[in-house]
């Protein structure tokens, strides 16, 4: 089998699907490995480092015409899907529910669609779950840009001038992200509060030494890999009102809050942007999902009432030699799990197969993504 790789062509995007380490995996298992010119640049792995690794080099044009598997990062273009040549399989970042028209070049092309985003989040999937590797990395990138956006230092200090208190940071969500920035918060020495519609992550907010803001009530909030499907608009004013003070108080704010298949929730509004005291940063990590904050605005950082608002869209990008690591091995060790360098094993009713197949055979078969698109 031939697995190609090329450049990423979204704008800002610094990773690569695989690491030189990850190609030497590869090629002692049988496979061949064919890397664009460049792929891995931006990320430090040079086109000499991967041909050391047995990868071979070759234009985009050549990669896709000829591979049997392209791995990617994100959500391939229309153009990749129609270079393909029919039959052949893409493994990459898909969101499917929210790309019709991609779907429908994946069906007519008879592409076979694997979604790194789809991966079953059971145990033995653990080492293919890109999404917790990169929203790690994200979590703690995002309370490193909230810090130097702040004009605080984060730790208690004691000095001969005074005592400066510690800076404090409110988390909405402690999911995989959350958690990180819980964690990289408390490490800097801040005070750390945390709110999120899943009254089970309170005992892992406390763990790291967040302290958990619960909203009381009777509503049982439905998840799906982890994510919130459905919140009721009562249960997110009941929220707002009890975080109002909160936010108030708080020197940095960092969103996370993702509800799978649909936007983003607003979680801080305009008015309690107002409320902030001069100075203060908002970090908003769900800003490409719509945002969660109300003036949040994609791959800007503007500054509205005084507070400085974040909203880096792809902040593992900025991590990218980690996040390259570490998503080459989420994806090659789902690689391994589907083929062997004869073919695709198709155990179609394996659950991570399952799970993670979007298109097969010029047909839609995921049945989560037939659910949300409907």
């Amino acid at each position: 089998m031939l697995i190609g790789v090329v450049k990423e062509v979204r704008s800002g995007e610094n990773r690569v699907a695989l690491t030189p380490d990850v190609v030497k995996q590869l090629k002692k298992a049988g496979f061949d490995v064919v890397m664009e010119s460049g792929a891995g640049m931006a990320s430090g792995f040079s086109d000499i480092s991967y041909q050391e690794s047995g990868a071979t080099i070759d234009n985009k044009n050549g990669i896709l015409t000829s591979t049997d598997v392209l791995l990617k990062v994100n959500t391939p273009i229309h153009e990749e899907v129609n270079g393909l040549k029919e039959g052949a399989v893409i493994i990459s970042f898909l969101y499917a529910y929210t790309q019709p028209s991609l779907i429908d070049a994946l069906v007519a092309r008879k592409i076979s669609a694997f979604a790194m985003d789809a991966v079953p989040r059971i145990s033995r999937a653990q080492k293919m779950d890109a999404l917790s590797s990169q929203s790690n990395l994200a979590g703690y990138k995002a309370v490193l840009l909230g810090a130097n956006a702040l004009k605080k230092i984060f730790p208690l200090m004691m000095t001969a001038a005074g005592t400066i208190t510690p800076a404090k940071v409110l988390i909405f969500g402690a999911g995989v992200a959350g958690l990180q920035a819980i964690a990289t918060a408390k490490r800097l020495g801040a005070v750390v509060e945390v709110t999120d519609v899943r009254p089970e992550t309170k005992e892992q907010v406390e763990s790291l030494g967040g302290r958990f803001i619960e909203v009381k009530t009777d509503e049982q909030v439905k998840t799906a890999g982890g994510y919130a499907r459905e919140v009721s608009t009562e249960y997110l004013q009941k929220q707002q009102e009890l975080v109002k003070k909160h936010v108030a108080d708080a020197d940095i704010v960092i969103t996370t809050a993702l509800v799978m298949g649909k936007k983003a929730p607003i979680l801080v509004t305009e008015e309690m942007i107002k409320s902030m005291k001069p100075g203060s940063v908002v970090v908003d990590m769900a800003v490409e999902s719509g945002g969660n904050c109300a003036l949040s605005k994609q791959n800007e950082t503007v500054i509205a009432h005084e507070v400085t608002i974040i909203g880096e869209g792809n902040l593992p990008s900025l991590l990218s030699v980690n996040a390259s690591e570490l998503y080459a091995r989420n994806i090659s060790t789902l690689l391994f799990h589907l083929a062997t360098k004869d073919g695709l094993k198709w155990e179609m009713e394996e659950e991570i197969t399952k799970g993670s197949l979007i298109t097969h055979k010029g047909e839609l078969v995921h049945s989560l993504t037939i659910e949300l698109i409907k």
